[in-house]
């Protein structure tokens, strides 16, 4: 059975376009360990991720999102929790199989959650007018470099 796509308000889109390249990091990193590529090219690759994307993703989240809700919101808490925690396997110094395959996992979980679960409810709770002032800077990838070892293909 197909499940129907979430409707995303506009204002959210552009997070929900970033959690899609989250999900694709998964992807690759899966894939790269699956190829046998070294922890440390897959490493490489998910430390620029980190650096270009997914850290700035995280704090417009924080600073724009999240407070839609309140702080003491146990939604917004387990999703500030779970930034922690990926913020503490991202900063993994060193290149494990383990560790990275744990860090897709957490990841593509925690991206599920937030498109299933928390814009749903800020999508329900949080009036039109206050979407609508979001401002969320969209990712300019023509100003970031591009990765040149596709070790996932």
């Amino acid at each position: 059975m197909k499940t129907k796509p979430l409707k995303r308000h506009i204002a959210l889109q552009p997070l929900s376009r970033d959690h899609h390249h989250g999900l694709l990091l998964c992807w690759k990193i899966r894939k790269g360990l699956q190829h046998g590529v070294s922890p440390e090219r897959v490493k490489a690759y998910a430390d620029w991720f980190w650096e270009h994307h997914l850290h700035a993703h995280f704090i417009e989240e924080e600073k724009q999102i999240f407070p839609l809700l309140t702080t003491s919101n146990a939604l917004v808490q387990q999703a500030l929790n779970e930034h922690e925690r990926l913020r503490q396997l991202f900063g993994h110094p060193t290149a494990d199989a383990s560790i990275l395959n744990h860090t897709a996992d957490d990841l593509e979980q925690h991206i599920r959650f937030e498109e299933r679960v928390l814009f749903q409810e800020i999508q329900r709770v949080v009036s039109e007018v206050i979407l609508s002032e979001i401002n969320i800077n969209e990712d300019d990838s023509s100003s970031c470099p591009i990765w040149e070892d596709e070790f996932w293909k």
